[in-house]
């Protein structure tokens, strides 16, 4: 049975705290930025897809950041009715984006 969203979102909220380095590659693909993960918001598009805005500072030159992204339980393969990242750029309407936002404003993810 695959894990629902709520449940998703919370053992993820787990993990967030736990972990607070987050290494990246950069645009050349031939270095590696860390960043910290300040803050997090999630936010339940429909059942299968949970948006989040991230708030990461760099760890180089203290830089804040924001990355939007979402997670998409998958239909294929390895990923079959797991949660998973979504590899492209989030489409978000326009309402569910002004409730998202408003949202990390009021978690005080964006600050």
């Amino acid at each position: 049975m695959k894990e629902s969203a709520k449940e998703f979102i919370k053992r993820k909220n787990k993990e967030f705290e736990g972990k607070k380095l987050i290494g990246m590659k950069d645009i050349t693909r031939k270095k590696r930025n860390y960043f910290v993960r300040e803050a997090w918001t999630f936010m339940l598009e429909h059942k299968e897809k949970v948006f989040i805005i991230e708030r990461l500072k760099n760890r180089e030159n203290n830089k804040i950041c924001y990355r939007i992204g979402y997670y998409i339980v998958g239909k294929i393969r390895r990923a079959k009715n797991k949660w998973v990242w979504g590899q492209f750029c989030p489409m978000i309407p326009q309402k569910d984006f002004k409730k998202l936002f408003e949202k990390a404003k009021k978690e005080k993810t964006i600050i």
